[in-house]
């Protein structure tokens, strides 16, 4: 599948103040927490076809942010990231498969030194150039992890049954890529 007219091959950077890498997990059974991560890099290494393009992104799991300084800390500490001993979360995509409109980008994806599989259903948003000149191109993926499946097992029973926490949690990417320069 050949790249649109108006994208460049080469390597494209994340812009982060215009990307959010967000989650959503469910808690106490009856509600969601939504939050973010706040620190990342990634590439984007687009080839002519698009198959055969990479993506490679690390997070900094110090950057978790669920809105609530108390849970922050604890997500933070060993009972979930233990960001001390982990301090990054990584993908790095081995296969684009297209699907219609849309791609699933699969790679390996690792968090607290544990590497599973995943699989992102990604869709294309668009080209643009900015007011400076930068031509960017806006990306949405999501994903469903088990927790479990990473290392993060903490949790806690709750008195009329069930968890605190849900294993599943749904991962939601909203992204913006630079283009390499002329």
């Amino acid at each position: 599948m050949a790249l649109p007219a108006n994208v460049t091959t080469g390597t494209w950077t994340l812009d982060p103040s215009h990307s959010e890498i967000g989650f959503t997990v469910r808690h106490a059974g009856i509600s969601k927490v939504r939050g973010q991560f706040t620190d990342a890099a990634a590439t984007l290494d687009l080839a002519e076809n698009v198959t055969d393009s990479k993506v490679s992104a690390s997070i900094k799991t110090a950057s978790f942010d669920s809105g609530d300084a108390n849970r922050d800390g604890h997500v933070r500490g060993e009972d979930f990231f233990d960001v001390e001993t982990f301090p990054e979360i990584s993908f790095v995509s081995s296969t684009i498969v297209p699907k219609g409109d849309a791609y699933e980008l699969q790679g390996d994806l690792t968090i607290k030194g544990i590497t599973r599989p995943v699989a992102l259903e990604t869709e294309f948003n668009g080209v643009a150039v900015d007011p400076f000149g930068n031509t960017r191109a806006g990306l949405s993926a999501e994903t469903t992890i088990s927790r479990k499946d990473f290392g993060l097992t903490w949790n806690a029973v709750l008195e009329a049954g069930g968890v605190l926490v849900s294993d599943k949690v749904a991962i939601n990417l909203e992204l913006a890529f630079i283009a390499p320069a002329a």
